[in-house]
């Protein structure tokens, strides 16, 4: 990006970030003076580039991490403990915060190339049209993760009666929107997806672009808010379409294959957030919880972890930026497989889940898995792709979601003499909205609006 691009993007940002009067934390008093395709796109790069990592932060809250004196040191004590173990009731001044801020920072910016699309100049109708497609599935990506953070999940709740988020579909700094039904939330989401679908125009990015959205990124975030939904049967149509333009999984059984969730992976769909950055990969260790989930002969345990010690492994994944991943082709096998065996399609979920298992297990453990499998009744069927996610996906931002969506366990922590409790259906299982936020807007909590 060349310096008149980087001015662009400066003004823009400094304005946005320049105030804190409305209830988004955001006043952008800057003027936007991008003009040409290359200065929109610099524009919405600068979103990518910069997206928050939140789903890595959520980890956390789940139970894949341990925290522990031996592990943590006093700077990560400080700002990620009381995330951690689910105080937030008191959380101390230091402990780091979710962003809200920054993800209504980028709808304003989807929202600005939406809204002035037709002003971009020196590109090709092409060009435009994918930019706004882009720009239509960030603001539905960003809808989707703030509803799942920041709401009761679809499945646990009426949708419908329920409040949501602030949706945002306009430019304007002015608008001072209330929030939406979870219903509203999804809808939009829903209608964001078709949109774009209707504008993008490339199937895949080439590696080290591939950071971008896509059609077939489209349907696999159509496929992941559909899971979300329940909506089991268009959930395994949409993960299935998703299928047919990638489906190549890396194969753990030949030495050389790299980590699935690397951008330059096969699998890789959208390599978009880094999730587990260099400082969250290092606050804790894998939990026991999650290391003994991994059954004899499955390859992703040497993979994924290193064992330092007969009671200690670190986690390999994440760290840097090479390992940014937001779609790849492993979820679909595991969406596909979920929705099939909820509708009771057995087969169905044994053409999903089978491919997976031949690419994570040595052969002879594969064989053993799969015959087990085939003997299950449907919960035990369920019980096992839950857990094959947790395998499989395990550090990469879809624990938390997943257990929000489905049981809503009771989770239980120890650090050091001291216990920490989660309890089934927990409203600890929903963050609440920033202070800074309802103090700037004390209406946002409102709900049912009048």
């Amino acid at each position: 990006m060349n310096t008149k691009y980087i001015m662009i993007v400066a003004i823009l940002v400094i304005g946005l970030l320049s105030g804190c009067d409305d209830f988004l934390d955001i006043t952008p008093t800057g003027k936007v003076i991008a003009k040409t395709g290359e200065e929109y796109r610099a524009l919405l790069t600068y979103e990518y580039k910069n997206f928050p990592e939140d789903r890595g932060l959520a980890t956390l809250r789940s139970d894949e991490m341990t925290l522990d004196k031996a592990s943590t040191n006093a700077e990560d004590y400080d700002s990620f403990f009381d995330i951690w173990s689910w105080n937030d009731d008191a959380p101390s001044a230091t402990t780091v915060s979710f962003g809200w801020r920054r993800y209504y920072h980028v709808i304003y910016i989807a929202n600005y190339i939406i809204t002035h699309q037709a002003d971009i100049t020196q590109a090709t109708a092409a060009e435009i049209s994918q930019l706004v497609g882009e720009a239509h599935m960030m603001r539905a990506y960003v809808h989707f993760l703030l509803v799942n953070l920041y709401a009761t999940p679809y499945t646990h709740c009426d949708p419908g009666t329920t409040r949501g988020i602030p949706v945002q579909l306009k430019a304007d700094i002015n608008q001072l929107p209330r929030s939406s039904s979870v219903e509203k939330v999804y809808e939009q989401v829903l209608a964001d997806i078709e949109t774009a679908r209707a504008h993008l125009n490339v199937k895949l990015w080439p590696k080290g672009y591939n950071y971008r959205f896509s059609t077939v990124a489209a349907d696999a975030l159509l496929a992941r808010v559909l899971l979300h939904m329940g909506r089991w049967d268009a959930a395994q149509a949409a993960a299935e379409a998703v299928l047919k333009e990638r489906s190549t999984l890396e194969n753990m059984n030949l030495g050389n294959s790299v980590l699935p969730c690397h951008y330059t992976s096969v699998e890789s769909i959208v390599a978009l957030e880094q999730v587990m950055t260099h400082v969250y990969k290092n606050i804790g260790i894998p939990s026991k919880e999650i290391l003994s989930l991994y059954r004899s002969g499955d390859m992703r345990k040497n993979k994924y972890y290193r064992q330092v010690t007969s009671s200690r492994s670190e986690l390999r994944k994440g760290g840097s930026n090479e390992y940014s991943c937001s779609f790849r082709t492993a979820e679909f096998y595991l969406t596909a497989a979920e929705a099939a065996a909820r509708l009771g399609r057995f087969e169905a979920a044994f053409n999903h889940l089978f491919p997976l298992i031949d690419h994570r297990y040595n052969t002879t453990a594969a064989a053993q898995y799969k015959t087990e499998l085939r003997g299950m009744n449907q919960e035990q069927l369920l019980v096992e792709i839950l857990a094959e996610r947790a395998r499989e996906l395990a550090f990469e931002g879809f624990r938390w979601f997943d257990l929000r969506r489905t049981s809503q366990p009771s989770l239980r922590k120890t650090y050091g003499e001291n216990t920490y409790q989660l309890s089934p259906a927990d409203a600890r299982y929903t963050l609440r909205f920033p202070s800074e936020a309802v103090e700037a807007n004390p209406g946002l909590e409102l709900w049912p609006l009048k």
